[in-house]
């Protein structure tokens, strides 16, 4: 079959409903733990700042094994890598089912983590391959990836009422499998001609001017922004449990709050995809800082319906930072390159995002409380205006190598 052929599989792409999907289960399968630990946690005879710690395996591998997808993707073929993500993230998922101890739910953990690592650099390189209304596309593909995060809470606090932890990594160990039968068969050969792919990559530079300063905002940006995504995205449903006793106790449904609030939040990065398609993003990245300072402080006050109220805002602005920074990408930084610059990208985000749990359980141990947290995040919000501001004002574009 021609996508084991490494000569023919560099010429294959996936429509972008089959990067959309992919992305919606790459995020649900890295929050599974997230709502499960507490109930992991019980088993094991261990606290949730004590279970926690051994998730940050899998969610450091989902940043730091990126550069080497994209690596491997760009010496070999994005078509090939991406196939077997699914598969892999599966396995993941039905070793931690069959975990016996946190050793091993740790080392399960860590294997999803690895292979769901390879979507983003390479998933998000393949869609942004058609730079065509590349902001309005990625912001849909950025709203499945958000449903994943939705989602997770949802079904693994439904699945943990009426079965188990166990049975919420069994269920999407499944649900991989036969995403990864699907999407085997959805790609199809791209019509490339030949001759001006050549002319256009002995015509262009593969960076656009400014791409220095505009690189170094972006890593301001990924390091602040992706440590304030990965709290809220990893800690909401724990939140939820704790400080929304007024509206219900029932951890289905504080999960399906959760849930709830990823889900509409979601939506904003559709929003900010048509506006950075239309203009400069440097503004619209330091609007979405801004909208994070002001209401993730505001949250650390309140409880209940309050609480949820400001939380939901708070995260229209986190999600809706989201899509700015590949849509900037695209600008500054030419095809045969994107992959390598995303893998780099999200090895920071992302690894950013895994330090997380070690030190949400410091903290938690150290007498601080959820409130606090909250305040501490807001201020590492400042620093995405601060990024934002060094932006270039001009708006420039790369077309596909």
């Amino acid at each position: 079959m021609k996508l084991f052929n490494l000569k023919y599989s560099r010429n294959l792409a996936l429509p972008d409903i089959y990067i959309n999907m992919g992305h919606f289960i790459d995020h649900f399968m890295m929050l599974i733990f997230a709502k499960s630990a507490f109930d992991a946690g019980r088993e094991f005879g261990l606290t949730y700042d004590e279970i926690i710690i051994y998730g940050t395996l899998g969610m450091f591998l989902f940043g730091a094994a990126s550069p080497l997808a994209g690596w491997l993707a760009d010496k070999y073929s994005r078509s090939l890598i991406i196939t077997l993500y699914p598969f892999g993230a599966g396995l993941g998922s039905f070793m931690c089912f069959m975990s016996t101890s946190p050793f091993m739910l740790c080392i399960s953990l860590g294997v999803v983590g690895f292979f769901a690592a390879i979507f983003h650099p390479v998933g998000i390189a393949m869609l942004i391959r058609n730079t065509d209304k590349v902001g309005f596309r990625l912001g849909v593909n950025g709203v499945w990836g958000n449903m994943g995060v939705a989602a997770a809470p949802i079904l693994t606090g439904f699945l943990i009422v009426y079965s188990d932890w166990r049975m919420g990594f069994l269920v999407p160990a499944i649900l991989c499998l036969v995403f990864g039968i699907i999407q085997f068969y959805g790609f199809f050969e791209l019509k490339i001609n030949k001759m001006q792919n050549n002319k256009s990559k002995s015509d262009k530079s593969s960076f656009a001017d400014g791409w220095k300063v505009v690189l170094a905002s972006l890593t301001m940006t990924t390091l602040a922004g992706g440590f304030v995504f990965g709290s809220l995205t990893f800690l909401i449903p724990r939140l939820f449990e704790v400080n929304l006793n007024g509206i219900s106790t029932d951890i289905a449904i504080t999960g399906l709050l959760a849930g709830l609030v990823y889900a509409v939040a979601s939506f904003s990065q559709i929003g900010v995809g048509l506006l950075i398609d239309r203009y400069s993003p440097k503004y619209i990245l330091a609007m979405m800082g801004l909208g994070q300072f002001i209401l993730i402080y505001f949250s650390s006050f309140y409880v209940d319906y309050l609480l949820l109220f400001v939380i939901l805002m708070a995260m229209i602005f986190v999600f809706g930072q989201v899509p700015i920074t590949d849509a900037i990408l695209v600008r500054y930084i030419d095809d045969k390159w994107r992959a390598r610059v995303l893998s780099v990208k999200f090895l920071i985000n992302l690894c950013a995002g895994a330090s997380v749990l070690p030190l949400t359980s410091i903290f938690l141990k150290s007498g601080f409380t959820f409130s606090d947290l909250l305040k501490v995040l807001s201020i590492l919000a400042v620093f995405v205006i601060f990024s934002a501001l060094m932006l270039p004002q001009e708006k420039i574009k790369l077309k596909a190598a």
